[in-house]
């Protein structure tokens, strides 16, 4: 799983059926310490994320078409959750 901060929407006019009527929105990937680590994603919303969130990515095919419930979707990333607060003990974060 990825962390990410959404950053904006992505609109398509012409895109594949399995995106009908969903979102998909633009993250920066970033660490534990919200620093963005450069790099990004477009994933599909199922959670109904905002800009400037964080959230918690799947960017792994066959778990993004379980999410959408879709066993042939041609999907990889998905956003699955919206994070509160991360947390990291301090005797790890040095590793």
């Amino acid at each position: 799983m990825i962390l990410g901060r959404v950053k904006g929407e992505v609109v398509a006019t012409i895109k594949h059926p399995v995106y009908a009527n969903r979102r998909m929105l633009m993250l920066d990937r970033i660490g534990p310490d919200g620093q963005e680590l450069g790099g990004y994603l477009v994933a599909i919303d199922s959670v109904d994320a905002g800009v400037g969130q964080i959230v918690l990515v799947i960017d792994e095919g066959n778990s993004a078409r379980q999410v959408i419930d879709d066993p042939t979707a041609p999907v990889r990333s998905v956003i699955i959750g919206i994070v509160d607060e991360i947390t990291v003990d301090p005797a790890a974060a040095g590793t």
